[in-house]
């Protein structure tokens, strides 16, 4: 098990753990949680053994193997299947070994720990996991130089999945995902035999993989039973003691203190009211729930434009005079919530730029406002971002006429004090540069917000903060996410970008879940919950009766392999009394060798049967999945 006892770290003056504890068994699979900043990733780089306490332990049994998060990207002329096959160097190692040993003791000493180690199927394995991360058999034989840090980011996170290590520790790991990848990684980690800990604020994930959540919190660790949204609810039950508890403590201490400043000089009440002052300087004061402050999010009002916001016809796409997307035509309504749906590389990024101006159309027509603002949120806008500046600054350089108190004003939408916003740049969290981000893009007040992966840093808190300012905001909003319950609370229409154009997907995000897991295995067309939505009535009614006949049919092969079975075994039978005669051993060989020849005929058709019997009743038992 791992175990932490009176863990303490400072960095400089400021203490992240103080005598901080916790047990964690083997194939546990734990949600770590915190607001950012609090010390998650340390207590990482604690345990890896990256960083030393100042004061307490980590026991880590000496067998386990440690896989955690890199930020160091993945490099070179390798195709990603050997890298990836590569990052186990124990397997590599034995591998090698393999290929120069002579001695044969030696030799079979090595093939069986290779056997162990699963070398026969690595490279399957190591496909399967690639695969299931978005890359596919092409992609896996590209040189890794080919691809972008986001990919690299991935290939990164295959290595370490391929590692299979004894403790996983995973922070963040479906920043860079797409929607399908994050799925796939969410069914892969629920299925994981060892031990893991993941930091995470994907309240989905940590709903559906984890069975305890780790909270960091006033620089202690309390680990709660159940995902999260048992650990939000028991949290709040505790807090909510806890202000009964100091409600009524507050009125205890009162009382006392009230009895002290009446008796305390007088001389027949000293002594009692000495031991009452010593009473209250043992009262240990209820924390309140005040770490890091509130999290705060507000959109302001655009003001009215007549609709259509924004309109295309017969808009195509693409970059170097080459279209990703064709044949749009989409509409965006003064109120309407979208989220964009589909893979990494089928144009949502580009789509999002075509709306933000960033990209012109290739062919087409698109439709707008003269006084139509847009503001646009990516991710990769905090690199753009001045780390020597302040955010006020910044704010400045965007609005350059706007009063400064008018700029704080602005920032304070965001969360940033005075203080903060006076904090260079290059010193705020990766949430705070994010919360600065939206504060840019917002800074005129715009009619369409263009979301392009807004949650990546924001804690649990922010999110939801961020999903309240969303469902807040008067205008139009078009988002892409990996995070199914912000795109749950905030979209009401679904696009799906699939296929080089756009496809309104009708179902809800529980159906597109089912639909990507349905695609992977190809047993669902995307027609069937596009365009015009989910299937009509009579498109039901038929499906149902195809449904009814194909399991009509199962029924009826399967009753067919059971009564083959049982005549094979009747055949069988009589063979058997007729064998089990002993005259036939002594007085006629040639009739004891034909009936011999006819048993092993018809023990091979049973088994044969058996086979055809076991794959049909696989079938019937799948029927309704």
């Amino acid at each position: 098990m791992l175990r932490i006892e009176n863990l303490t770290y400072r960095i400089g003056p400021r203490i992240l753990l103080d005598q901080a504890k916790v047990i964690i068994n083997p194939g546990h699979r734990v949600g770590f949680i915190g607001r950012n900043g609090v010390g998650k990733t340390t207590l990482f780089r604690l345990i890896a053994g990256d960083l030393e306490a100042d004061d307490g332990t980590i026991h880590v049994p000496a067998r386990w193997q440690i896989g955690q998060t890199s930020q160091d990207l993945p490099s070179g002329t390798q195709n990603l299947l050997e890298i990836v096959i590569a990052s186990d160097k124990e397997l590599a190692a034995l591998t090698a070994a393999a290929e120069v040993e002579t001695d044969p003791e030696k030799i079979a000493e090595i093939h069986e720990k290779l056997l162990d180690k699963g070398a026969y199927s690595a490279h399957s394995r190591a496909a399967r996991i690639l695969a299931g991360l978005g890359f596919n058999e092409d992609d896996q034989m590209q040189p890794c130089d080919s691809f972008s840090g986001g990919w690299r980011m991935r290939v990164a996170l295959a290595s370490l999945l391929f590692t299979q290590p004894d403790l996983l520790l995973l922070d963040e790991p479906t920043n860079h995902l797409d929607l399908e990848a994050a799925l796939w990684l969410e069914d892969y980690l629920s299925k994981y035999q060892g031990t893991l800990i993941l930091i995470s604020h994907d309240r989905d994930l940590l709903n559906r993989v984890v069975g305890e959540i780790l909270h960091l919190e006033h620089r202690k660790l309390t680990l709660y039973q159940g995902g999260y949204d048992r650990f939000e609810a028991t949290r709040r039950m505790r807090l909510d003691l806890q202000a009964k508890q100091r409600t009524k403590q507050d009125a205890q201490r009162a009382h006392i203190q009230k009895f002290v400043d009446r008796f305390r000089y007088k001389a027949s009440k000293a002594k009692q009211a000495q031991s009452r002052i010593k009473m209250l300087a043992k009262m240990e004061p209820i924390p309140e729930d005040r770490e890091g402050g509130s999290a705060h999010f507000d959109f302001p009002d655009p003001g009215h434009l007549p609709p259509p916001l924004y309109s295309m016809d017969g808009v195509a796409v693409g970059y170097d005079g080459k279209a990703v997307l064709t044949k749009l035509s989409p509409y965006i309504g003064s109120e309407d919530r979208i989220a964009l749906l589909g893979a990494n590389g089928h144009g949502k990024s580009t789509l999002i730029k075509l709306l933000a101006g960033r990209l012109a159309p290739l062919e087409g027509t698109v439709n707008k406002s003269n006084k139509l603002r847009i503001g646009y949120f990516a991710q990769n806008q905090a690199d753009e971002l001045d780390l020597g500046a302040t955010p006020i600054i910044e704010l400045g350089r965007k609005r350059p006429k706007d009063p400064e108190e008018k700029l704080r004003r602005h920032l304070g939408r965001y969360g940033f004090s005075q203080e903060r916003g006076e904090t260079k740049v290059g010193n705020l969290s990766g949430g705070e540069k994010a919360r600065l981000l939206f504060a840019l893009m917002t800074s005129d007040a715009p009619h369409i917000l263009l979301l392009d992966e807004p949650t990546n840093h924001l804690d649990v808190d922010n999110r939801q903060a961020l999903i309240q300012a969303i469902n807040a905001f008067p205008g139009a909003v078009v988002i892409v996410s990996h995070d199914f319950h912000i795109l749950e609370l905030t979209a009401d229409q679904l696009w799906l970008v699939d296929g080089g154009t756009i496809q309104t997907f009708e179902g809800d995000l529980e159906d597109y879940r089912s639909f990507l897991l349905k695609r992977k295995t190809g047993s669902l067309a995307t027609k069937k919950l596009t365009k015009k939505g989910k299937p009509n009535k009579k498109e039901r009614r038929r499906e149902a009766a195809e449904k009814r006949k194909a399991h009509a049919d199962l029924k009826k092969k399967l009753s067919g392999a059971e009564a083959r079975i049982d005549l094979l075994n009747f055949e069988i039978k009589k063979l058997n009394v007729q064998l089990a005669d002993p005259e036939l051993y002594k007085d006629n060989p040639a009739r004891l060798i034909t009936l011999q020849k006819q048993m092993g005929i018809q023990t091979k058709k049973v088994e044969a049967a058996e086979v055809v019997w076991a794959d049909l009743q696989a079938k019937w038992d799948q029927k309704d999945n």
